[in-house]
């Protein structure tokens, strides 16, 4: 099955005359599952609809959009798979100079805010046309929210792009239903039934059980009532018991429909077993292709949704907490068509998802009753509710080590290694290690500060403290030279400069020496992003420091990588600010070894203490604080 047409002439040469739905994307067109709109545009074509492709289009002009003419039923509209500012800007906001998801790398093919952008043009062309918007963009803006670009509230993308209904979640079976409605001749304006989908409404249009949530107007005003309408949120996003959501525009309503339930595994099956071409348009080749391909072409998704829930981490907003994986012939029959393709090399570069090994309801009583509000299942220790059990994924991975072909099967994604911890047989961990890890493992501590841990919903550092010995102790045994690699945050809302440096100690005393370290970046709709913004923890209401000064969050991450000489003097700030001066030296605790004016200022504060002691006048040198006394003048 080729590409879906990227242009009018492929159009043609499918010997169509016009399109049902275009579906627009700021990346490049990649046919592949890990691309949402490449999932979209398949399920369309899949319920019998002819689907057109718009990738990267000029947003300086209308007609970029009128690629096919005006389609039959309308449009999907994506900014991409990640946040177009975030595709765009570092944590510190300054412009990225390259985009993995643009052909050859190059960055700008996309407008800030693309979502609303191409829908705006859109409009302009078609003023009447439905338009549906979903990814991440839309997902996590769908209500009023903190914009760290702007450092402002801005409304629900709903309002701003100007679109019709926006799909949150992964969108199988919205898209479904929305393209067959508007096919029988139903009016956009009167599909507001769907589950896992917002529209807007008049203000006191009635909306039964719903949750009405502190007004647009409201929260950018008040900080309390933000970080209110912000758990509110988190609580409803349940598909078993999430209830309406409600939020005042000004004259208008933004309604969120509960969240639409979890594909079932026949029905995700489904989905990865769709006629994607797994590679980029042929069209990009002689620009460099999709530097995007590379990592997942060869790997495999075998779950959806996420448990863990990290405060900072859009995926429970997003797909759900609820986990859904495919079956073991699935993931199985895709590892056997990579064996087919000239490309491959024999290795498998991930076997994994939003976690990688979670392939169970984290509690029996979940599918029922949905998952506990308030709580984590994780953090900041597991529950004992909580299901473990790694043989079907062990079995999985035995299954694809034994294909003919294959001759690696690596795990690159993220381990939940407390999840793993929790499991009594080690057989998983063993294998993991002597067949799955390529000289290192990834895995997020990310702190090691409890109070730090607490504000991300992350388990406390004894946990993998304790993996880490586990870790080494069956790597040594095996007689493998094998390291893990843990990721680390900088400046997460409740770290202080204090809880920097102990997380600095902690590195040098595991003799951890990380090559890259993440400052914290504010994106829409996380809790993280929430204490950011407001300095209130949603789910206490009670004040949470934040690192805001481009002084200290330099300071905190140069603390990350103390060893570092270009940190030194930033290290150095850190410690005499925090009065930790004693982390300067040459002992084997210390940071950073003294300079000559460090060590000078050091002999003076000793001489002065010392001549305090004996009675002696305190010393005049410019070391001592301040002022030498001044002498009374003589009288005249």
């Amino acid at each position: 099955m080729p590409f879906l047409p990227l242009n009018k002439q492929e159009m043609q040469e499918r010997g169509w005359d016009g399109v049902d739905f275009v579906c627009v994307t700021g990346d490049a067109y990649v046919d592949h599952p890990s691309f949402g709109i490449a999932i979209v545009s398949r399920v369309l074509e899949a319920e019998g609809f002819r689907v057109g492709m718009i990738a990267q289009p000029d947003y300086r002009s209308a007609k970029a959009f009128d690629v096919y003419g005006k389609p039959k039923y309308g449009y999907f509209v994506t900014g991409g798979n990640i946040d177009s500012m975030v595709a765009h800007y570092t944590a510190a906001k300054r412009k990225r100079s390259d985009d993995a998801y643009t052909p050859g790398g190059k960055a700008g093919k996309r407008p800030d805010r693309a979502t609303i952008v191409y829908c705006n043009k859109i409009r302009e062309l078609y003023p009447d046309v439905p338009i549906m918007i979903g990814g991440i963009e839309a997902s996590l803006r769908r209500f009023a929210h903190y914009d760290y670009w702007d450092d402002a509230v801005r409304p629900s993308i709903l309002v701003d792009s100007q679109a019709d209904i926006l799909s949150f979640g992964m969108g199988e079976k919205q898209t479904a239903e929305i393209a067959h409605r508007l096919a029988s001749g139903e009016d956009v304006h009167s599909i507001t039934d769907i589950r896992g989908t917002c529209y807007i409404a008049a203000h006191g249009t009635p909306v039964e059980n719903a949750v009405s949530i502190a007004s647009f107007a409201k929260v950018s005003a008040e900080k309390t009532a933000y970080a209110k309408a912000t758990k509110q949120q988190i609580d409803e996003q349940d598909y078993v018991y999430g209830r309406p959501i409600v939020q005042k525009h000004g004259d208008v309503v933004v309604v969120q429909n509960p969240p639409m339930t979890a594909l079932s595994q026949e029905e995700l099956d489904r989905v990865f077993s769709l006629p994607f071409m797994r590679y980029y348009h042929p069209s990009y080749e002689a620009q460099g292709g999709v530097a995007a391909i590379e990592e997942v072409e060869f790997s495999i998704m075998h779950n959806r949704g996420c448990f863990g829930h990290c405060n900072f981490c859009s995926i429970a907003y997003h797909q759900g907490r609820h986990v859904t994986c495919r079956s073991t012939q699935s993931v199985i029959e895709e590892a056997k068509a990579f064996t087919k393709n000239p490309r491959f090399k024999g290795y498998i570069h991930d076997v994994g998802g939003p976690t990688a090994n979670f392939r169970l309801p984290s509690c029996k009583k979940q599918e029922k009753l949905g998952l506990c509000k308030d709580k984590k299942c994780l953090a900041p220790a597991a529950c004992p509710a909580l299901q473990v059990d790694h043989k079907e994924y062990l079995e999985m991975l035995r299954e694809l080590r034994d294909i003919p072909k294959v001759k690696q099967v690596f795990i690159r994604s993220g381990i939940r290694y407390d999840y793993l911890m929790q499991d009594q047989n080690d057989a998983f961990l063993r294998e993991l290690i002597t067949h799955h890890v390529s000289g290192q493992l990834k895995v997020a501590p990310e702190h090691c500060s409890a109070q730090v841990l607490d504000r991300m919903g992350k388990p406390h550092i004894e946990a993998y403290n304790r993996f880490q010995e586990k870790f080494y102790q069956i790597t040594g045994r095996i007689g493998k030279e094998q390291y893990l690699v843990p990721y680390l945050m900088s400046s997460h809302p409740g770290s202080t400069l204090k809880d920097a440096i102990q997380l600095a100690v902690f590195l040098k005393k595991n003799n951890i020496r990380p090559e890259q370290v993440q400052d914290f970046y504010p994106t829409p709709a996380t809790v993280s992003t929430c204490m950011f913004y407001t300095g209130i923890d949603p789910y206490t209401m009670k004040p949470v420091y934040v690192p805001k000064t481009a002084e200290e969050k330099a300071m905190q991450r140069a603390l990350l990588q103390y060893f570092r000489p270009e940190n030194r003097r930033l290290v150095k700030m850190a410690l005499l600010k925090a009065g930790r001066s004693d982390l300067i030296g040459n002992g084997k605790e210390c940071l950073i070894a003294p300079d000559k004016d460090f060590v000078e200022k050091q002999k003076h504060i000793t001489m002065r203490k010392e001549e305090e002691r004996r009675g002696k006048p305190k010393s005049t040198s410019r070391y001592a604080k301040g002022k030498p006394k001044q002498r009374p003048k003589a009288k005249p």
